[in-house]
């Protein structure tokens, strides 16, 4: 009879053990999950904010928390290309939009046997393995023409501003540069600092193929007036390779969109003018030194580049398709959600100067 008592002892026992170590995990499984949902309004880090770009835009922490309220948005996977200088629009106001309106599934595509581009964006648009292109320069008459041959016309709808920024060796002792000078130093004219005021030292002029783009198409275009560039130029594959140059060469000097150079800290971007007396720098005064960067970096000058004070400014374009089909309207919904008070605050997170 003891035993039959202790067996049964035993198994209650038991019982009551596996009972308790289930209902202390229960107990850290739930205070686990309020520890969790509470994270979220923590302090965040200031150091790994999302919504702080490179160059310091600070923007609303609300606007990634917004409904897909975009009229006339059509649903599907599209594929859509272009210009490099959209980079950051790409990565702060794209990613946003697929996260409100993930049935609007926009995929960015590379050329196969092209660099990527504008012009090589206009080409794929033309060629219809695009829904829309994004470009930093208007298209050209022969390209709308090409277009026409295919059935439709080209559209460009401007969503941003750009500025084109002179980057220089931090150590050159230079006021700046007028528009005329800067011509005659990419057309082999000016070939020494010391012809515009600076040091006795050799200008090395560096630049992208003409063909990488709509950075060095407008720039032909508008700043050397369509004439070709000097026998002087050292040509260089990317953006990143020639600040990296700039930044170890003393005389060396390029060119590209201002969020590219601005708020960079191993280069110095140069005030700029139309004549020597009224030079506009491309950055909010007073200037950060290279010496106090990467805890401050200069910011745009967005004033004068909206204004049309700084000299080589531009405007950035979607282009789109004019053919009443899916292609024109999701081309169509795309720059529009870009116009939206909503799409300007990302374009200027991303470091480019809102157009409305």
């Amino acid at each position: 009879m003891s035993q039959k008592n202790e067996t049964l002892t035993l198994f209650l026992a038991t019982i009551i053990t596996i009972g308790l170590i289930f209902g202390g995990l229960w107990f850290l499984m739930e205070r686990w999950g309020q520890i969790t949902k509470s994270q979220p309004n923590s302090t965040p880090d200031p150091t790994n904010s999302p919504n702080q770009n490179p160059i310091g835009n600070v923007i609303n922490p609300n606007l990634a928390i917004s409904s897909c309220n975009v009229p006339n948005l059509p649903q599907g996977i599209f594929n859509y290309g272009g210009s490099t200088t959209f980079a950051p629009i790409r990565r702060d106001a794209d990613s946003v939009l697929k996260s409100i309106c993930p049935q609007f599934d926009l995929r960015y595509t590379q050329p196969i046997n092209e660099k990527p581009g504008s012009g090589t964006g206009i080409k794929m648009l033309i060629a219809n393995q695009l829904v829309f292109s994004q470009s930093s320069r208007s298209f050209k008459p022969e390209e709308n023409a090409e277009a026409q041959q295919k059935g439709f016309s080209l559209r460009e709808i401007p969503v941003a501003i750009d500025g084109i920024a002179i980057a220089v060796n931090p150590t050159l002792n230079i006021p700046g540069l007028t528009v005329a000078q800067i011509k005659d130093i990419y057309i082999g004219n000016i070939t020494n600092w010391q012809q515009v005021g600076g040091p006795n030292l050799p200008i090395e002029a560096l630049s992208r193929l003409q063909e990488a783009g709509g950075t060095v198409e407008f720039f032909v275009e508008t700043v050397l007036n369509k004439q070709n560039f000097g026998n002087n130029i050292k040509y260089i594959g990317t953006t990143t390779e020639a600040l990296r140059k700039v930044a170890v060469t003393p005389g060396a000097i390029y060119y590209a969109s201002a969020p590219e150079v601005v708020p960079q800290c191993t280069i110095k971007p140069l005030p700029i003018g139309r004549t020597t007396s009224k030079l506009i720098t491309p950055y909010l005064n007073p200037y950060v030194p290279s010496s106090e960067c990467p805890l401050k970096r200069n910011q745009l000058n967005n004033q004068d580049f909206r204004s049309g004070d700084y000299p080589i400014t531009r405007n950035l374009f979607v282009i789109l398709k004019q053919n009443n089909t899916t292609d024109q309207q999701v081309g169509e919904a795309y720059a529009n959600w870009l116009l939206t008070s909503q799409g300007q605050e990302l374009i200027e997170k991303a470091g480019f100067v809102r157009i409305k």
